[in-house]
């Protein structure tokens, strides 16, 4: 047993980690690489990024001595439902000199499992996109909007900056001084927050540099409202109170009035210090009293806690998580 490890890896759209542990909870390797989302940036760079973080993480480790992997990734179903990209994948766990086998989960499980070791509960979502979903047997099982940037995604972070915008071409189309946070984002998007003679060309301006970009940019204006809030700017103080109010809404479509099984909160909006994160918490609060309330925290190690309690030596996966998660 204390030779075997197991590997965990978590994909995302910005970077791939991966983290190999011991059985007894330590960690003897990491591998850091590029954005590895086969949905966003295909099967074959997002197996190319997975090799990379592998071989860091496996440096000092014989890749014979692991006994299962996870890798947890958005938009895990249409790899698996994609045999190009399962084949890519497949091949850089191979030349990574990985033989044991592997299994890939949605990232929002994998979210989950950094936050409690809880066969049931609720995982909350809110950083570029927004999603929900309860865990059952820790396994996905119902899930509400994680429907993208066009169809959903309410509360998430593309959706706080496209609101942004929104509102400072309302101000600009009714001729309304800009207060502070529509003088941010202008200045963000065009370079000075001068509006012309006709504010209409302001308006033109603002639009054709927000179009020109991926609509998934938007999402970087998200800390602009979350800092006027912060200094009480009435106009991002009202889209963090809407915001909260969506995600409060997507957990109450799948999960049960009163329920009491943990809920844990993940994605750069929530997991740190913001207004956001304060809201929907007085929001759980109010709807969900009794249920313990976690944060996400590190994925990749998640990823690998899923790997080894699957593994028949370990006997106690509860306490494993406490040693790789301890309580604040």
């Amino acid at each position: 047993m204390s030779d075997t490890v197991v590997v965990g890896l978590d994909v995302g759209g910005t970077s791939t980690r991966a983290t190999v542990l011991t059985l007894t909870g330590h960690r003897v390797g990491t591998g850091r690489a590029g954005g590895g989302n086969p949905t966003s940036h295909g099967a074959e760079r997002a197996a190319a990024e997975l090799l990379t973080a592998l071989r860091e993480a496996l440096t000092d480790v014989d890749p014979t001595r692991a006994a299962a992997g996870t890798i947890g990734l958005a938009g895990a179903g249409r790899l698996l439902a994609d045999p190009t990209g399962r084949a890519a994948f497949d091949q850089a766990w191979h030349d990574a000199g990985l033989r044991c086998p592997y299994e890939v989960h949605g990232d929002a499980l994998v979210a989950y499992a950094s936050g409690t070791a809880a066969p049931h509960g609720t995982i909350l979502i809110a950083g570029t996109g927004a999603i929900t979903a309860q865990i059952d047997e820790l396994r996905l099982d119902r899930i509400a909007d994680g429907h993208g940037w066009l169809l959903g995604d309410a509360g998430s972070g593309f959706w706080l900056g496209r609101e942004a915008v929104r509102r400072l071409l309302a101000d600009l189309d009714t001729g309304r001084g800009l207060g502070a946070l529509a003088t941010t984002v202008l200045t963000e998007l065009l370079g000075s927050a001068d509006i012309a003679a006709r504010p209409r060309d302001t308006v033109d301006a603002t639009i054709q540099t927000v179009t020109r970009r991926p609509p998934v940019e938007l999402a970087r204006l998200a800390p602009l409202v979350v800092d006027a809030a912060t200094h009480g700017d009435p106009v991002a103080t009202a889209l963090i109170t809407e915001a909260a109010a969506h995600l409060s809404e997507s957990m109450s479509r799948i999960r049960p009035a009163g329920a009491v099984t943990p809920i844990v909160l993940g994605g750069g909006l929530l997991t740190a210090d913001t207004p956001l994160a304060t809201a929907v918490r007085s929001a759980i609060a109010r709807d969900w009293p009794d249920a313990p309330l976690r944060t996400a925290g590190d994925g990749a190690t998640a990823a690998a806690w899923l790997a080894a309690r699957g593994l028949p030596e370990v006997t106690d996966p509860a306490a494993l998580h406490a040693h790789l998660f301890p309580a604040p």
